[in-house]
């Protein structure tokens, strides 16, 4: 009979108790999993994972271990116990490790406000390989596809319990629905690929599968006959689908763990200009029905809706507990964690300021340059932000798109190119992080 979550964590912390650990903290996690994957209109693979596991954080003074299993019988809760203490004793004493202080703890949360899990029924296995059919369907029904090199569909549920020896416990359920397609087109050499995807809490907001496969082949078609661009200095929109990694490099240097070790080029940048002065990033993990969306981090803290950027100025640093010590700063409430090691600070939902202009307004005004629609690699400089990224996209000329691109390199410098940004007005307000197209003027590219 599986046990109750909250009943696994009281009796991971009566066993480190007994065990002679002074504090500790107790997560469990049970889910299930369901992936199908289809190819020419058959089943190619299907995967069924469902597991519990279970991790403790113990602390002897300022010395702190982690243990985890998979197994939950009650001699193996009292040997991890007893081996996280062991190994504590071990340990280098860290000045910053500890619990939080209990009125510092979540209380009278509303998980269910945040509608982190859809009620529906499971869908069964032949419902996922129906989506997954449906869109491969789509794309090669497109003309110029040639294959599909895959179709999958997926459904998750996941359930969610944290207790710490000082008073604080909770949980909550998560479920997840997808389905992606990755289209081919093209013959030999001369193949491309691309896709589209969706994934969501609820599976009534999924976009339909015939939609996803149909886009994924119009996407593989655009980047037939790539040519490269002749090098030189040109203003260089980021597609929507990407342009979140752009931002995603703002979230890395502004994060606690980052600018604690130094290696953050905005670890003096608190009160200064980061982004243009009508753009704000927004961080709301409260947001219904979005896969970043908490009651509570996993150090116990309530989450909370707050400006990482406000008109244009760095208002604050991602923090968890430990980080925030080591930086006299207060904790922000965006520790994460698995059962298999300790806190860390990462960011919830995220949303920056959108446009007045659409993303056809911005390729227009560009005149010469490109329109960036994936990215590979990347030599980022933690220190200073120097920027240089592989892409591939369209080439505009005349503010029009003119021919495929690829193998070309874009070259700046992050806190240059993130106050020259100007955003559309087309981000997906279902994502976790919900960034428009942006536009970057005076790019290095690096071409033929």
């Amino acid at each position: 009979m599986t046990r109750p979550l909250d009943t696994l964590t009281d009796a991971l912390l009566s066993a480190a108790r007994k065990a002679g650990a002074d504090a500790a903290d107790a997560l469990a996690v049970a889910g299930s999993a369901t992936e199908i994957d289809v190819r020419n209109g058959t089943l190619e693979q299907a995967e069924r994972s469902e597991g519990t596991d279970i991790g403790l954080r113990v602390f002897v003074g300022r010395r702190t271990a982690v243990v985890s299993a998979s197994d939950t019988r009650d001699e193996t809760l009292a040997a991890m116990a007893e081996r996280a203490v062991a190994m504590a004793r071990e340990a280098p004493e860290d000045p910053y490790a500890g619990l939080a202080d209990p009125d510092q703890l979540a209380r009278d949360w509303d998980a269910d406000a945040l509608e982190m899990c859809d009620p529906a029924p499971e869908p069964a296995p032949a419902a996922l390989q129906e989506d997954a059919c449906a869109a491969e369907a789509a794309a090669l029904g497109v003309a110029g596809i040639g294959q599909v090199q895959a179709a999958s569909a997926g459904y998750g549920r996941r359930q969610v319990h944290l207790a710490t020896s000082n008073g604080f416990s909770g949980g909550y359920m998560r479920s997840s629905r997808s389905v992606s397609c990755v289209a081919i087109a093209g013959e030999g050499l001369a193949m491309e690929r691309d896709y589209d995807g969706d994934g969501r809490t609820f599976q009534s907001d999924l976009r339909a599968p015939e939609e996803i496969g149909r886009s994924a082949a119009e996407r593989a078609l655009e980047r037939l006959n790539p040519r490269k661009p002749k090098t030189g200095a040109y203003p260089v929109l980021f597609d929507e689908r990407i342009a979140g990694a752009l931002i995603g490099h703002l979230i890395a240097a502004a994060n606690g763990a980052a600018v604690a070790r130094g290696a953050s080029w905005l670890r003096d940048a608190l009160g200064q200009e980061v982004l243009p002065a009508e753009l704000s990033l927004i961080e709301d993990p409260h947001r219904p029905r979005i896969s970043g969306s908490r009651p509570f981090d996993a150090e116990g803290l309530p989450t909370q809706r707050r400006a990482l950027v406000e008109n244009g100025v760095l208002t604050g640093y991602t923090l968890d507990l430990a980080n925030a010590r080591k930086l006299d700063m207060a904790p922000t409430g965006n520790a994460a964690r698995g059962t298999s090691g300790g806190p860390s600070p990462s960011t919830w939902n995220l949303e920056l300021t959108q446009g007045s202009q659409s993303r056809a307004d911005l390729i227009a005004e560009m005149g010469t340059g490109l329109i960036v629609t994936s990215m590979i690699g990347a030599t980022i400089n933690p220190n200073t932000g120097d920027y240089s990224r592989g892409a591939a996209g369209l080439w505009v000329e005349n503010g029009v798109p003119a021919y495929a691109v690829s193998g070309v390199t874009i070259a700046g410098n992050l806190r240059d190119m993130l106050r020259r940004m100007t955003p559309a007005n087309d981000a997906r307000p279902w994502l976790s992080r919900v960034v428009p197209s942006l536009l970057v003027e005076g790019l290095t590219l690096a071409g033929e």
